[in-house]
C-alpha cells in the first residue's frame, strides 16, 4: 500500500491561524491580575501593555478585566506606576 507523496499534507502547516478572538485563552492562567479600583487613576498603562486587550475600558476609565482571555503574564502589574494591580492565584471555581 503505497501513497502518491504528493498527496500528503505537509507536516506543520497551519491550516487556519488562531485567534485569542475565538479562542478563550484564560484557561491558561495560573495566577490573575487584581485592580484596585480605589487607587487607579486610569493611566490606562495596563491596556497600552496588555498583549491581549483584556482591559475593559468605557469613556476613558479601566472598568474591569476580560478573564477569558487575560493569559496572567503579570506586564500590567509590572507597567503600573501606581501598583494598583496585583497578582494573584487563579482558582478554580
Amino acid at each position: 500500500m503505497s501513497q502518491d507523496w504528493r498527496k500528503v499534507a505537509p507536516g506543520g502547516t497551519v491550516t487556519e491561524p488562531g485567534s485569542a478572538v475565538t479562542v478563550e485563552t484564560g484557561t491558561w492562567r495560573s495566577s490573575r491580575p487584581v485592580v484596585d479600583y480605589d487607587h487607579c487613576v486610569h493611566c490606562m498603562i495596563c491596556w497600552v501593555f496588555c498583549p491581549d486587550d483584556c482591559f475593559q475600558t468605557e469613556n476613558g476609565k479601566l472598568v474591569g478585566v476580560d478573564y477569558f482571555h487575560c493569559k496572567g503574564c503579570g506586564i500590567c502589574a509590572v507597567e503600573c506606576p501606581k501598583k494598583c494591580i496585583s497578582m494573584q492565584e487563579d482558582v478554580l471555581a
